[in-house]
């Protein structure tokens, strides 16, 4: 399995809606939220060149969109 983190924030309605189906499916990855640890937008930047969430890093390179995420997940995502 890949190592992934997933990058968000608790106000974005696109966050919750991975948030969600993670919670739904039983994903659990580590969560970063940029808005609570500033130095995990730093992170973000430095991964992906912008700030955008959610963001899914996957083995360090960045995947951006709610739907593209969810969609990943549903075609990689084993429980390990």
């Amino acid at each position: 399995m890949p190592r992934l983190e997933l990058y968000h924030y608790e106000g974005c309605s696109y966050c919750t809606r991975v948030r969600d189906y993670m919670k739904k499916n039983g994903i659990a990855i580590p969560l970063k939220d940029i808005h609570a640890n500033p130095a995990y937008r730093e992170e973000l930047i430095g991964i992906g060149g912008k700030a955008q969430v959610p963001c899914l890093v996957i083995d360090g390179k960045a995947l951006y969109e709610s739907l593209d995420i969810i969609e990943w997940l549903k075609r990689n995502w084993k429980a390990s």
